[in-house]
């Protein structure tokens, strides 16, 4: 907020604001020298760097208001990553199990109903075959074998445990076995 300096009668009739320059004019000696020129170019100075400061500090509070809601999504979306990511083993083991033939009817629908249930979190498998180009981004090499064709070389030949993601983030890379 800006103070208005009250001025007398005699005062405000001397003095009149020149609207295009901004300065100020002694309009009944028309003179174009005032004996304050000095004072007042140092006031406004001073105003024009208080003017800046303060838009820098706006602008550096709108930025931190915006940094912080993008931190408070990213919270919200990602706070179950830990608890997530402890159950990976778990659907881990199911998968093997599947895969082995050894889950009994009420076991595999355990394991739908878990599957479900991660996919309504925002739990999803990397989608990864054997075939595919090794993305660092997304699969953490174990080991590079030999590889059994020349197509193979440089991609993946076999996935040893999948990855998944929550978002747009990754919380597991998938194990894969690379061909060289």
């Amino acid at each position: 907020m800006q103070e208005k300096e009250e001025l007398t009668p005699e005062e405000s009739a001397e003095t009149t604001v020149n609207e295009t320059t901004g300065t100020t004019e002694e309009a009944a000696a028309g003179q174009n020298e005032q004996p304050g020129t000095d004072e007042t170019a140092a006031l406004r100075a001073q105003l024009e760097e208080s003017r800046n400061k303060f838009l820098y500090l706006v602008a550096d509070f709108e930025n931190y208001k915006r940094h912080a809601a993008r931190e408070r999504m990213e919270l919200i979306q990602t706070a179950g990553k830990d608890i997530l990511g402890a159950m990976l083993p778990i659907l881990d083991d199911f998968e093997r199990a599947q895969k082995n033939g050894a889950m009994s009817e009420g076991t595999t629908l355990i394991h739908h109903k878990l599957i479900n249930t991660l996919k309504m979190k925002g739990l999803v498998a990397l989608e990864i075959k054997p075939g595919d180009s090794f993305n660092p981004d997304q699969q953490e090499a174990i080991t590079e074998i030999p590889a059994p064709s020349e197509d193979l070389k440089g991609k993946i030949v076999d996935v040893i445990e999948p990855g998944y993601q929550l978002g747009d983030r990754i919380i597991r890379f998938a194990k894969v076995v690379v061909g060289k």
